[in-house]
């Protein structure tokens, strides 16, 4: 790249970027490549680069989906007071849509299956973008039962809702304790004395990792939620300045199945999502920001069970000289009776065959907690150790599970990068910054 200068009273805007999009003259690279350029000693100025696009994926409890189809012809009954669909309750409403024979259903992405406990809202809304038949079990206000089968086709509003998403860091875990833990952070009861170590974020590749002052990520602007062109709304809950996160909206219907989906852990079903998001390098501070490599940025490791800080390493700790892909080698499998792998994983990704394991890529997390499990070897990747002095001890701590998929996360950012420069995905300015509210 080229050589460095002062570009400290450099300025530019978001129309200003787009224009040289349509021009044909703009620089996309994504977060991945960037970083790969800092690494080789690449000298980035202002004028090398026009946009950045990045993406996370990852465990997002705070997600809800808002449908509404019809089950009957009208005045069949007089409305619904519970509905399952397959087997996963929703909240009926908000309108009661009184003789109509249609439901307005509200159905959160961690609600569990009343039928299966390893099936949630997530596996829902996959399968249901996925085009899979979804039953539909009603009861209604007057006590009769009915079941019909629909599917996102027939469905015509169908909208997934971000609460909480995105966050610019989130946290590792281990658990300190004697006994093992159930809990969302693990697909399995969290082992003690410090014997495993989960984690979650993207670190570099994260949107607001690279915009932390929301300068061009504000109430309108326009980002991808698994693939799907979306809009973020504001701020999440829990939210805070030095830890924002976001809200959003995306269409069910133009969803890719790949970037969502149900995870199950030792504490129930929880829901995954995926978001691409472009930052227009406005200036030489927010260039600053976007250089940055996972070295750089902050991992509160934690007590699981109280949330107690315990040291402070980096996404570096993590993810440099990591495998992003977890690998099956079926000539390895030796064949278990029973398959420890495909009883522990999370996206039931690994089914027991008539000659071994079969290994589905297009569900796997690449979370690794096959590594640990399986007896054969036959699945590898290093997930790499952590170091870390607490409690008067300097400790190698093993990662046996991530709760971020950074291998799909660099394929969203990539998928963005193309759409931006075909000119189908346009940058625009935010309808309005996003503000703080103590």
């Amino acid at each position: 790249m080229k050589g460095s200068s002062d570009n400290s009273e450099i300025r530019r805007t978001i129309p200003e970027i787009q224009a040289k999009i349509d021009s044909g003259e703009a620089v996309v690279l994504t977060a991945e490549e960037i970083s790969s350029r800092v690494r080789a000693g690449d000298e980035i100025r202002l004028e090398d680069i026009d946009v950045v696009t990045t993406a996370t994926r990852g465990i997002m409890s705070g997600t809800y989906a808002v449908l509404s189809f019809k089950v009957s012809e009208p005045d069949s009954f007089v409305k619904a007071s519970e509905v399952l669909m397959n087997g996963v309750p929703a909240v009926v409403g908000p309108c009661p849509n009184e003789r109509l024979g249609v439901l307005d259903l509200i159905v959160l992405g961690t609600a569990h299956s009343k039928s299966d406990p390893r099936y949630g809202g997530g596996h829902l809304f996959r399968e249901m973008v996925e085009g899979k038949s979804i039953t539909v079990d009603v009861t209604t206000s007057e006590g009769d039962r009915f079941s019909v089968e629909t599917s996102l086709s027939e469905i015509p509003f169908a909208r997934l809702h971000a609460t909480r998403h995105a966050f610019k860091n989130y946290r590792a875990f281990v658990n300190p304790g004697k006994e093992a833990i159930k809990t969302i952070f693990h697909a399995l009861p969290f082992e003690g004395e410090f014997r495993e170590m989960t984690f979650c974020g993207c670190g570099e590749l994260n949107p607001i990792e690279n915009d932390p002052k929301l300068e061009t990520i504000g109430v309108g602007t326009r980002v991808l939620i698994n693939g799907a062109e979306g809009f973020v709304t504001g701020q999440g809950t829990r939210s805070a300045p030095d830890n924002p996160n976001l809200t959003g909206f995306a269409d069910l219907h133009d969803m890719t199945p790949e970037y969502m989906g149900g995870f199950a852990t030792s504490a129930g079903p929880e829901i995954i999502n995926t978001w691409a998001v472009p930052i227009p390098v406005l200036s030489q501070e927010m260039l600053e920001n976007i250089l940055k490599l996972d070295s750089q940025i902050p991992l509160k490791l934690v007590d699981l069970a109280g949330r107690i800080p315990l040291c402070e390493i980096t996404y570096g700790d993590v993810w440099d000289n990591t495998d992003l892909d977890v690998k099956y080698e079926p000539e390895k499998c030796i064949d278990c009776k029973v398959c420890c792998v495909a009883e522990a994983c999370p996206m039931d990704a690994v089914s027991k065959g008539e000659n071994g394991a079969g290994h589905n890529p297009e569900l796997c997390f690449n979370c690794g907690l096959c590594i640990s499990r399986c007896r054969g070897e036959a699945f590898s990747a290093n997930l790499g150790t952590v170091r870390c002095a607490t409690g008067g001890c300097l400790r190698d701590i093993k990662v046996t599970l991530r709760q971020s998929d950074r291998a799909r996360a660099v394929k969203a950012a990539q998928e963005l990068k193309e759409q931006v420069l075909a000119g189908k995905f346009r940058l625009k300015e935010p309808v309005e910054k996003i503000s703080w509210r103590e």
